[in-house]
C-alpha cells in the first residue's frame, strides 16, 4: 500500500510517500504524481521518503523517471528523509543518489533549490 501527500509550495512540489513503493504501487505514483508533472510542467520536486518502509527496483525507476521529467523542464529533484537503512542501501546500490540529491529535511530543500 502507498499513500501520497502532495503540497505545492514556493515553486516546489513536495511529495510525501508513506508505505511501499513497489511494482504493485508504482502505478499509483504515476497516476498521482508523474501525470501532474507532465501536464503542469513542474520543474522542482522533493520526494520525502521518511515514512517509506519498502522500495524495489520498479519504485527506484519511478523516482528516476520523475527526476528525468523535472530535468527536462530545467528543474531539480531531491530526496529527503532517508531514515530507513535498508532503503538507503538500495538507493546507493542503484546509484540513484548520483542523480537525485539528498537532503535531511523539506526545509533544507529550499536552500538547495534556488527559485
Amino acid at each position: 500500500m502507498l499513500e501520497t501527500d502532495l503540497e505545492f509550495r514556493k515553486g516546489i512540489l513536495f511529495i510525501r510517500l508513506n508505505g511501499e513503493l513497489t511494482k504493485k504501487t508504482v502505478s499509483q505514483l504515476e497516476e498521482e504524481v508523474t501525470k501532474k508533472i507532465k501536464k503542469s510542467g513542474i520543474q522542482n520536486i522533493v520526494f520525502n521518503i521518511e515514512k517509506l518502509i519498502h522500495i524495489d527496483l520498479k519504485g527506484i525507476n519511478a523516482l528516476f523517471y520523475n527526476y528525468e521529467l523535472c530535468h527536462q523542464n530545467n528543474g531539480k529533484s531531491l530526496l529527503c528523509g532517508i531514515s530507513n537503512p535498508e532503503i538507503k542501501i538500495k538507493l546507493e546500490k542503484s546509484r540513484l543518489l548520483k542523480y537525485i540529491s539528498e537532503t535531511e529535511t523539506e526545509l533544507s530543500a529550499f536552500d538547495l533549490i534556488h527559485i
